[in-house]
């Protein structure tokens, strides 16, 4: 079986978790895709896993897949089966939401609008091996990170790592215009509407990014998916958020290559995950019986 992902521990943790879910590239050889392989690589967070890679440098944990999202999508419940890209019909109860609608589901049918993954139809057998073999085992490992580092200290703060194309970075509420159409942004922190993670680390992560000199919006125009809704529960404790950086930011997205402007970000990267660390050390609760 392919390796499925990647875990980097510090030697001395701290509570601090971060997961880059959508910067595979191991290609499985049992894809079988019959769309263009440089527009399927586009689905990809290219680098966001590299980008955080120092993240143990600073107490953090990063994990990270190794297969790509659009082979199956761990941000993604597992009932959000496409019917019309089944052979038959899914046996278990499938839930589709609008993202399978949109081609976009678990598993992925549209590389972009018009333009199919494949050109045949999926499976349940297939469908239901990638769950198994790839989506569960990334999901197992997340949830025992989360899982054993709240019981160890208590608290755990979880940083979902996401790269978004500078064409889908446009806020609903435009913090700015050009022309007739919304700026796009620089980062987009999601919590959910405020429910997967506490203001305080909310707020004081975009007050942060902004005083770097970038634009930040809070849930618009990403919110944080599956697998901040699993890990959160901050009246426990366990906080969840996603944060969105624009790929645009540090690639040349019509080739899908790294730009000059890469190093000056990676740096900022690692003076955010430096900020999250100390944010971590200096709000850990005393244990000690009241």
């Amino acid at each position: 079986m392919d390796k499925i992902f990647t875990i980097s521990k510090p030697d001395q943790p701290l509570p601090l978790i971060f997961d880059s879910p959508h910067s595979g590239a191991l290609y499985p050889d049992d894809f079988n895709y019959a769309c263009d392989f440089e527009i399927l690589a586009r689905a990809e967070d290219k680098h966001v896993d590299e980008l955080f890679a120092l993240a143990p440098n600073y107490g953090g944990t990063l994990l990270a897949a190794l297969f790509p999202r659009s082979y199956i999508d761990p941000n993604r419940a597992a009932c959000d089966i496409d019917p019309d890209l089944l052979a038959e019909k899914w046996p278990d109860g499938s839930n589709p939401t609008a993202r399978s609608d949109a081609g976009i589901g678990l598993i992925r049918r549209l590389v972009r609008p018009g333009v199919p993954v494949y050109d045949r139809s999926l499976s349940i057998e297939e469908v239901q091996q990638r769950i198994e073999k790839y989506y569960q085992p990334y999901h197992d490992a997340l949830k025992k990170l989360v899982d054993d580092t709240h019981y160890n200290f208590g608290q755990v703060w979880h940083i979902n790592c996401h790269s978004m194309p500078s064409s889908s970075a446009r806020p609903r509420q435009p913090i700015g215009l050009i022309g007739n159409q919304s700026k796009s942004v620089d980062f987009c922190l999601g919590d959910r509407d405020g429910t997967s993670c506490s203001k305080d680390f909310t707020h004081g992560l975009r007050d942060f990014i902004k005083a770097m000199g970038y634009s930040v919006t809070t849930n618009d125009p990403f919110k944080g998916v599956e697998l901040v809704a699993r890990h959160a529960e901050p009246a426990r404790g366990r906080h969840s958020l996603q944060i969105e950086i624009n790929k645009a930011l540090y690639l040349n997205e019509e080739k899908n290559q790294k730009s000059d402007d890469y190093p000056a970000l990676q740096k900022d990267v690692e003076q955010l995950v430096s900020f999250c660390a100390t944010y971590v050390e200096q709000n850990l609760v005393d244990l000690a019986a009241d």
